[in-house]
C-alpha cells in the first residue's frame, strides 16, 4: 500500500495524519501527530505571525520530517491556511521550513473551503448543501451543488482571531459577546440570506464544532462513540453555549468533550455557530469527522473529480478490507440472504432499504474472526462502532453492529443503543438477523454446498427447500436450529427440507 503524510498548520492546532491506502480502493488512518500551535496567536491585532508562534510551528514540523525519516515517509503533503495566509511576516515561517527541505504550500480561502466540499462529498450522501469549516483563524464558507463545488470563501471569523477581538473579560462581557454576534451577523450577511433561500444541510467540520458535539454528547450520555453524521441541534448548542460563556477558561476545561487548549476560544467558536443556526433560521447542523486534511487526502486517494461514486460504498469497503475474511463464504452468505429476503420481503412487508442492512451485514459478520474465533460475534459487533461508516446514519450503524453481533446466537435485543432505534426496529432487528443466521447456517460447511434454494409460504408455514450436488445435511440440521427465532419474528412456523 502508499502512504502519504497530510500535514495541516492550521491558525489553532497544526496535525500530521499518515494514511495508508490502495489507490481509488480503500485507505485507513494509520497515525496522527498534533499541536496546539496558535499561529492566529495576537494575529488579529498585530496582522503578523507571532514569533514564539513560528518558533513553535517550525519545532512542529522538524518532529514531522524526523517523523518522516524514520519511517519512511516519502510523501508529504504540507499546507498553511488562514494564520500564514494573512500575516503580513509569513516569509519568517515559510523559508527556514523551505531551508529544511519542506514546501508549505498556502491555500487560498477559496482553495480551503474547496477541501472541505471535498471532504462532504467523501463522508455524506448529499448531494446539496452548506458546508462550514470554523478553525482559529477564519472560517470557510461553501455551497455544493450535485456533490461538486459551487461557490465559497473565507471570512476573518476563527475562534482565536474573535476571542482575541472582543472577549476582553473571563467570562465575557454581555456587551462583548454582542459586538462579536454583531461582526458574525455583518460578515455573513450574505450567507444568512442564501441559507434562508436555499434551506439546504448545514455540514460542519473543525476541532471547534467537534468539541461542541462532543460535550453536547456527554450531557445527553449519548450510546455512541462517533461524531461524524451527528445531528446537533440548535437548542442543544444554545444550551451548552450559555453554559460556556457564563463560566471562565479555567472552568470550561472541566466540561467533559471540551479540548483544555481549546477552553479560552471554545466559547466564541460556539457564538459564531449559534449565531449561524438562529438567524439562518436552522434546526441543526451536521457534523463532519472529515475536513480540510481529508479533503487533501481525497487528491491523492482518488482520481478526479476526487470524490467517491458511492459514499456508502467506500467506507464499507474500508472496514471490510482491514479485517478480511473468507471472500468464498462471504458471497455465499451475502446470496443466501438476499435470495432468503427477496422471497420474504412482499409477503412480510420489507422495504428495499431493509436488503441493504442486512447485505452490508452479511458482508461484516465474520470480521471479529481477526480477534478470535470464539465470541467472534461480539469482537464483530466492536469493531462495527468502533469505526466511522460515513454515509450510513448512527441508526444504522447500530443496526448493523446488532446484526452482527447476533449472526451466531442470542435472542436479538438493542441494548444500550436502543435509543439510536426509531419505532418497528426492534422487529427489523429480529427478522433481519432471523434471515442472516438462517443465511449463515445454510453456510454452515463453508464450502457453497447449498446451490438451490425455494421458499415457500403457505398456512403459517414457510417451508424452506435446499439441494446441491451433494446433499448438504449438516446445513440443513444447523438452519432447523433457527426456527424458534424465525417464528418469533415472523409469526411462521419454519420447516427446512433438503432434496
Amino acid at each position: 500500500m502508499e502512504r502519504v503524510g497530510i500535514v495541516d498548520l492550521g491558525s489553532g492546532t497544526a496535525r500530521l495524519v499518515v494514511y495508508a491506502y490502495e489507490p481509488g480502493s480503500h485507505y485507513r488512518l494509520v497515525d496522527e501527530m498534533r499541536e496546539p500551535v496558535r499561529l492566529g496567536q495576537g494575529l488579529a491585532a498585530s496582522g503578523r505571525l507571532a514569533p514564539e508562534a513560528v518558533v513553535r510551528a517550525l519545532s512542529f514540523l522538524s518532529a514531522v520530517q524526523d517523523y518522516a525519516r524514520a519511517t519512511g515517509l516519502e510523501q508529504l503533503d504540507i499546507f498553511a491556511t488562514s494564520a500564514v495566509r494573512s500575516a503580513a511576516n509569513a516569509r519568517e515561517l515559510l523559508e527556514p521550513a523551505r531551508r529544511m527541505g519542506l514546501e508549505v504550500r498556502v491555500l487560498e480561502g477559496e482553495e480551503e473551503a474547496r477541501y472541505g466540499v471535498l471532504a462532504v462529498t467523501a463522508g455524506f450522501d448529499f448531494e446539496d448543501a452548506w458546508v462550514m469549516d470554523l478553525g482559529g483563524g477564519s472560517a470557510q464558507l461553501s455551497l455544493m451543488r450535485e456533490r461538486g463545488f459551487a461557490h465559497g470563501n473565507a471570512h476573518p471569523l476563527g475562534a482565536v482571531r474573535l476571542a482575541e477581538r472582543f472577549f476582553k473579560h473571563d467570562p465575557p462581557k454581555p456587551r462583548e459577546v454582542q459586538a462579536l454576534v454583531a461582526e458574525v451577523e455583518n460578515r455573513l450577511s450574505g450567507v444568512i440570506r442564501g441559507l434562508r433561500e436555499q434551506p439546504l444541510p448545514l455540514v460542519a467540520m473543525g476541532g471547534t464544532v467537534r468539541n461542541l458535539a462532543r460535550a453536547v454528547q456527554r450531557a445527553r450520555r449519548y450510546p455512541l462513540e462517533r461524531l461524524h453524521g451527528y445531528a446537533l441541534s440548535t437548542r442543544d448548542l444554545d444550551k451548552l453555549s450559555q453554559r460556556l460563556l457564563t463560566r471562565r477558561a479555567s472552568e470550561r476545561k472541566r466540561i467533559p468533550g471540551i479540548s483544555p487548549d481549546r477552553a479560552d476560544v471554545i466559547a466564541a467558536g460556539a457564538l459564531v455557530y449559534r449565531t449561524l443556526m438562529r438567524t439562518g433560521g436552522l434546526s441543526e447542523i451536521w457534523i463532519s469527522g472529515l475536513g480540510v486534511r481529508e479533503g487533501a487526502f481525497f487528491r491523492h486517494f482518488l482520481p478526479p473529480p476526487h470524490r467517491p461514486a458511492c459514499v456508502r460504498e467506500l467506507h464499507l469497503a474500508n472496514l471490510a478490507a482491514r479485517f478480511p475474511q473468507s471472500r468464498a463464504h462471504i458471497q455465499s452468505v451475502r446470496d443466501l440472504a438476499a435470495r432468503l429476503f427477496t422471497a420474504l420481503a412482499r409477503h412480510f412487508g420489507m422495504k428495499p432499504g431493509d436488503a441493504r442492512l442486512l447485505d452490508a451485514a452479511a458482508r461484516l459478520h465474520d470480521i471479529g474472526l481477526v480477534v478470535d474465533f470464539y465470541d467472534h460475534h461480539k469482537h464483530g459487533a466492536y469493531l462495527v462502532l468502533q469505526h466511522t461508516l460515513a454515509g450510513w446514519s448512527h441508526r444504522e450503524q447500530a443496526l448493523l453492529a446488532l446484526l452482527v453481533r447476533y449472526h451466531r446466537k442470542g435472542r436479538p435485543r438493542p441494548g444500550a443503543l436502543e435509543s439510536l432505534l426509531e419505532p418497528g426496529d426492534a422487529e427489523l432487528l429480529l427478522r433481519l438477523a432471523a434471515i442472516l443466521r438462517l443465511a449463515e447456517h445454510l453456510e454452515r460447511a463453508r464450502s457453497g454446498r447449498v446451490k438451490s434454494l425455494d421458499v415457500t409460504i403457505r398456512d403459517g408455514e414457510v417451508i424452506l427447500e435446499v439441494s446441491g450436488p451433494e446433499n448438504p445435511w449438516v446445513e440443513v440440521w444447523e438452519a432447523q436450529k433457527d426456527a424458534a427465532l424465525f417464528e418469533k419474528a415472523f409469526g411462521s412456523r419454519l420447516l427446512v427440507r433438503g432434496r
